[in-house]
């Protein structure tokens, strides 16, 4: 694997964005198989101060000795210039960002590797956010968006439509971090904005319902059933969905319809969710988003319904047979277990 190939890791990204060079150089050489020694003659240290940093003996202080780490590892460009306390003081989309993108030219091709590069980047830091938390993955996100908008009015049609695409994925992936650090609703909204448009200009209907969804969920947990429920809808009723992306939705709108009261109607859309979920295609021919809707996440949604609608019985039944899968996830493990536990306790 080359040394670029090294940064789609998510935790390697995350370290380097918050400057922990030990968390850097230890991960590095994992993933690398190189010893400290080896380390050490790329970034131009003895092993000995590899030694001493990796084991917090030693900081890096020197601007010097950063760039020489920068170098020497080959730190991609959006991870280098992802300034950690600039970017976490701003949890809203700036201005500038959106007037890059409509300043767009209808002339001129670009490069797609960068683009593709950066597809896989976003799709391990899905994977990587359970682990480390969306906090510290923020400024490197946020970098690659930038990075993003700034080659889409170099390009058209459908070069154009593919950057868009991935720059409502980043959109879609900020609001959602927003959300979870509690850094307010309109944060959140503002990115969820963003992302729809983008997705509806582009021509991406997975990506404009799941961003439908994903306001949906926030309208329902901020005590608006409503409105949650009609957002719902209108991303389950989008035209051209995959079954993956109708199925998502569709469980969104039977969550919506329990909170209303309707509960024999989010019963069978449960089922619906549940069905369509089984249609859906590998994971490597569904949407990136979408990469964890996999069957034993599908029950997982189908026990939810379940337990929204007070059925505990079978809420009970779902979690238990679904749970050990997610060993591998501790913050969703540890959300389900609760739901089970309560809903022991209710039956």
């Amino acid at each position: 694997m080359g040394r670029r190939e090294l940064w789609t890791d998510g935790r390697l990204r995350a370290a380097a964005a918050c400057q922990d060079w030990a968390a850097v150089f230890r991960r590095y050489r994992e993933l690398s198989g190189l010893s400290q020694q080896g380390l050490g003659e790329l970034v131009g240290l003895t092993q000995g101060h590899v030694s001493n940093i990796e084991r917090g003996l030693r900081k890096v202080t020197s601007s010097e000795v950063v760039a020489r780490i920068m170098r020497g590892l080959d730190v991609p460009t959006e991870v280098g210039q992802a300034v950690h306390d600039r970017a976490l003081s701003e949890w809203g989309p700036d201005p500038e960002l959106r007037d890059r993108v409509a300043r767009a030219q209808t002339l001129g091709r670009t490069d797609l590797r960068t683009a593709e590069r950066l597809q896989r980047v976003l799709t391990e830091h899905r994977r990587t956010e359970d682990e480390v938390g969306g906090r510290v993955l923020w400024p490197v996100v946020r970098s690659q968006l930038d990075a993003i908008t700034r080659i889409i009015p170099e390009s058209s049609g459908e070069t154009a439509d593919t950057l868009l695409l991935l720059a409502a994925e980043h959109a879609h992936w900020l609001s959602w971090v927003a959300w979870q650090e509690r850094k307010g609703v309109g944060p959140a909204l503002a990115w969820a904005d963003t992302a729809h448009g983008w997705a509806v200009e582009g021509g991406h209907a997975d990506m404009a319902s799941w961003v439908l969804r994903l306001r949906s969920y926030y309208m329902l947990k901020g005590g608006d059933p409503v409105r949650a429920l009609r957002t719902a809808e209108g991303a389950r009723t989008h035209s051209d969905l995959s079954p993956a992306a109708r199925a998502a939705a569709t469980h969104q709108t039977a969550m919506s319809a329990a909170a209303v009261g309707e509960r024999d109607r989010a019963r069978r859309l449960a089922d619906e969710a549940l069905r369509l979920a089984r249609l859906a295609p590998e994971e490597e021919d569904r949407p990136g988003w979408l990469y964890f809707l996999d069957e034993t996440r599908a029950q997982l949604q189908h026990a939810a319904t379940a337990y929204a609608c007070r059925r505990w019985a079978d809420a009970v039944e779902g979690f238990r047979a679904a749970l050990p899968a997610l060993e591998g996830y501790p913050r969703d493990h540890a959300h389900y277990a609760a739901r089970l536990a309560d809903a022991e306790r209710r039956a």
